[in-house]
Parts: C-alpha cells; sequence; structure tokens
C-alpha cells in the first residue's frame, strides 16, 4: 500500500484515511493499528486486502484532490453486498466520488510562519509533510528576530529535534551562506526582522501569502494589521485566542463563519479547541444552558523546562 498512497498523494492530491487516521507517511505498522481501530467503533477489524483494492481502485479512477475515508467506502460497499473481484467496486466508487471526480488541483498558496518556536515548528513540520505535489499550501518563509551568531543553526536543531513530539521525519539541511532550511525538499527562506510592516516578501518570490503569526505578540486587529501592510501578504492567521473584532475559529464547528473579506482570524487557544468540538455535539444533540470546564494543562515554553531558544 504505502507506495500507493504516496503516488496518490503526489500526483493526484488523494489523501486516503481510515476513520480520521491518515494513511500518507505510516509505517506498515502504523498502517495495521489504523485497521485495528475500526474495531472500537464496529464489530469487525477492517481487512487490509480491501483497503488495498480500494486504494487499486482510486489509482484506476484518478479522483481529484480529497481527503477520502476508506473504512467509510468499504462499509458502504459491503453493505450493497458489492464483490472486489468483478469490476462493480470502479463504478461505485466514481458514483461515490463522483463530486472530487473532475476537481481541478488547487493553485498553491505561499505561506510564512512569523515565529519559530514550538507552534511554528509544528507548523512547519505538518506543512512539510503535507506538501506532496506543491499545490495547496507551501511553506516559503520564516520570520525571525536573530537570537545569536549561530541562530540559523540553533533553529534547524529545533526542528529536527523535539523532546514531546519526536524526531522530524526526514532530512534537515541549513545554507548559512543563503540563509535557507532545506527539509525533506522544502526550500524555506529565513529572514530577519524586527518590523512585520517592513519586509517586501516578493524580493523573495513570494505572493499573495498567509503570515501565520505564532509569536503572541500581538493578537488583536490593530497590531496583527502590520503584516497586511507588508508586500506580499494577503491574509493572517493567528495561533493564539484573539482579541476584540478578530473571529476566534475552531474548524468544524464554526469556521463556515470566514468570508471572503476576513483578512485577519484566530485559530482560538489550545483549551478552546480541546473543548468546543465535544461542546458542540453536546449542544447541537441535548442542549447547553451553562457550563463549568477544568483544565490540566501541560507545560508550555513559558516553564523553560524542554527545548527552548537560549543561551
Amino acid at each position: 500500500m504505502i507506495p500507493l498512497i504516496g503516488r496518490l498523494y503526489r500526483e493526484h492530491g488523494v489523501v486516503p484515511s481510515i476513520l480520521g487516521r491518515r494513511l500518507l507517511g505510516r509505517s506498515p505498522a502504523e498502517i495495521l493499528k489504523a485497521h485495528r481501530f475500526t474495531r472500537k467503533v464496529g464489530d469487525q477489524v477492517l481487512s487490509p486486502e480491501k483497503t488495498l483494492a480500494v486504494l487499486e481502485g482510486f489509482a484506476r479512477i484518478v479522483p481529484g484532490p480529497a481527503s477520502i475515508d476508506i473504512a467509510r467506502l468499504v462499509t458502504e460497499f459491503d453493505a450493497r453486498g458489492g464483490s472486489y473481484e468483478d469490476g462493480s467496486l470502479d463504478s461505485f466508487l466514481r458514483d461515490e466520488l463522483a463530486e472530487v471526480m473532475s476537481a481541478e488541483p488547487s493553485s498553491p498558496t505561499d505561506v510564512v510562519l512569523y515565529g519559530f518556536g514550538r507552534i511554528g515548528r509544528l507548523v512547519a513540520r505538518l506543512l512539510i509533510a503535507h506538501q506532496g505535489s506543491g499545490d495547496g499550501l507551501r511553506l516559503r518563509a520564516v520570520v525571525l528576530r536573530r537570537g545569536s551568531s549561530d541562530d540559523l543553526l540553533k533553529r534547524a536543531e529545533l526542528l529536527k529535534r523535539d523532546s514531546v513530539h519526536g524526531a522530524f521525519a526526514g532530512t534537515v539541511e541549513v545554507d548559512e551562506e543563503n540563509e535557507t532550511i532545506l527539509a525533506n525538499g522544502t526550500l524555506i527562506q529565513v529572514i530577519y526582522a524586527n518590523d512585520p510592516a517592513e519586509i517586501d516578501y516578493t524580493a523573495y518570490d513570494i505572493h499573495d501569502a498567509i503570515v501565520v503569526d505564532n509569536t503572541g505578540r500581538w493578537r488583536d486587529e490593530e497590531g496583527l494589521s502590520q503584516h497586511l501592510r507588508s508586500t506580499g501578504v494577503s491574509r493572517v492567521l493567528l495561533t493564539a485566542p484573539g482579541k476584540g473584532g478578530i473571529k476566534n475559529i475552531v474548524f468544524g464547528v464554526n469556521s463556515d463563519d470566514i468570508t471572503p473579506d476576513d483578512a485577519i482570524v484566530s485559530a482560538a487557544s489550545c483549551t478552546t479547541n480541546a473543548i468546543t468540538p465535544v461542546l458542540a455535539a453536546i449542544d447541537e444533540a441535548y442542549g447547553v444552558r451553562r457550563g463549568h470546564v477544568e483544565t490540566v494543562h501541560s507545560f508550555t515554553n513559558d516553564q523553560n523546562l524542554i527545548d527552548n531558544f537560549h543561551s
């Protein structure tokens, strides 16, 4: 399965999953664990042979870019009494995936990380891992304030190794002369600046970029609007709860509230993202009048107990 999963993603933008567990970049053991997970929500473990048949079906019918849950497709196909031997699977997949059969790959969108702390580095890992053929989101640059003479090397080392999230899955190379980091083939320009508004991103061939501000330094519209005054930026995403009129968005709950006119949005806090999806489901099913929340929070970079940039 593994080469087929990679090829479907690189060439067609197809991201297969099993009940929300992505198969992209997984080891054989991890793929088998994803199959065993299906027993927790059904009577049987999903058969790897059926998964392979569906993946081979994807390769034959070539759907457009999409995230596709194989477990749901197999469950529906089996419920209809379908056979994996007579070619009816391809017809079934075409019908079920009709919405994405003619979908065109999206044009690439440049992404700039403003700040490179733990959140910035985790976002970088995700963007690099899912960059594929280059369509969709492309990590192009990281903006920093220089911390030391060997700043770039330290930043690269922190990207390579994380005491909580483990080692980076791949290679990281540093070009000190050109101030770039090459991570799994993704070339990241490192830009040193103190003022967001002073940067000309187009000088690095970056255009209409989304700036992901993970510094926490600015959380209101006035402060974050500095990014929009720089050349080459079209939108700003804050990785902390926004203040004032900035929309705090939890994906899948109120993400439909984003409009084309919203140039600045917040991804809300980690606590909000942990609570809100469950709370939204309870509210939809039963209604919620009021509530009280207790959190047990892991330590953060404010408590200098784990990897951090220091002297």
